[in-house]
């Protein structure tokens, strides 16, 4: 009995150990399945991520381009746009667009642009960008050589566009542009400011030059076109009343450079400038923004737009710094006007090829 009873304890005591092993077994493979299944899914999400990369990376965009008019800055303003996203790598289609200043066409391409259904739309100037915000609320718009933005009606303040616009303004240092203007003709004593009326922006910069001037005790008065065709009739009319003219960043006049400076630099007028392109074309001087530079600041918002996901209504409008424009005179004109400009720098110094 005594024997008995001994053998079914042990036989007990070996069929509970025995459970015990295999319930441990059973808690080592579900863990080492889970382990596996846990690195599998990490594997797949790191193979999910991996390929939303690729996709990102490899996708090709759609930019449509409105351009309002061509000359040097705009033109500019293009190349550098195009320059940043190039060098970030975004691939990128561009139906590059030109209106040749006219309003009817900035209509007409933005209809199509936004038909096309671009990702993506840059416009550059102030009626191109005028256009196509008129013409749509959902594709992201990208604009440059725009002096005001808000004041423009395209953003609901510079601070926080607050819709679908944004971009970068070429608000020129004016007051730095008329400081120049008495360096360089010290004699002068009245100023022609020639733009074009219907620009909103050169209307804003115009007031700012005139303010200027009377800072400087000059006597300014507005010199204004409407059309290309009344240029060379307003500039003559400048002949005898005016010392010197101060012209802005104003796309007509910028398109209309080489006859204000011929008549200009016949009768001895010296002009400054507002940008870079115009100095080129036959004006005395500037201390002006970059628009190459301008652009590529552009093309860099875009990039965050395109593969960021940015929020155009979330971006303030950017601007070029002071210390990022520079001092340009032109040495052929200068010498034409009689003008010394020896203790200038060559960097500073223009001279056509």
């Amino acid at each position: 009995m005594k024997k008995t009873l001994a053998f079914l304890l042990s036989l007990g005591l070996t069929v509970s150990m025995l459970a015990g092993c295999g319930s441990k077994t059973n808690e080592t493979t579900a863990a080492t399945d889970a382990q596996t299944e846990s690195a599998a899914g990490t594997e797949k999400s790191t193979a999910d991520d991996d390929a939303a990369a690729t996709t990102t990376s490899d996708k090709t965009y759609k930019i449509g381009v409105l351009q309002y008019v061509q000359h040097d800055a705009l033109d500019a303003s293009n190349e550098g746009f195009f320059a940043a996203l190039d060098d970030l790598g975004i691939k990128y289609d561009a139906d590059q667009q030109n209106a040749a200043g006219e309003a009817s066409s900035c209509q007409t391409i933005s209809e199509t642009l936004v038909n096309d259904g671009d990702d993506l739309i840059f416009t550059i100037a102030t009626p191109a960008a005028q256009s196509v915000a008129g013409a749509t609320s959902d594709i992201p718009i990208l604009l440059t050589a725009v002096t005001d933005p808000a004041e423009s009606g395209l953003v609901e303040s510079n601070d926080a566009p607050g819709g679908n616009v944004t971009g970068t303004s070429d608000m020129t240092p004016v007051k730095e542009q008329i400081d120049l203007l008495k360096k360089l003709i010290p004699d002068a004593k009245t100023v022609g400011v020639l733009y074009c009326s219907a620009e909103s922006n050169s209307v804003l910069q115009a007031d700012m030059a005139k303010e200027a001037c009377k800072a400087a005790g000059l006597e300014a008065a507005d010199y204004t076109v409407s059309s290309s065709n009344e240029i060379q009739t307003v500039v003559e009319s400048m002949i005898g009343k005016v010392d010197v003219i101060y012209a802005p960043t104003d796309n007509m006049i910028a398109a209309g450079m080489a006859t204000v400076a011929m008549i200009a630099n016949e009768n001895k007028i010296p002009i400054i400038c507002g940008e870079e392109g115009m100095v080129k074309e036959g004006g005395l001087a500037t201390y002006g923004i970059n628009y190459y530079k301008l652009g590529y600041k552009t093309g860099e918002m875009a990039a965050k737009i395109l593969t960021e996901g940015a929020d155009p209504a979330s971006m303030p409008i950017e601007y070029l710094s002071t210390e990022e424009c520079s001092l340009l005179i032109n040495k052929e004109t200068a010498d034409t006007l009689g003008i010394d400009v020896s203790s200038y720098d060559a960097d500073s110094l223009y001279t056509a090829e």
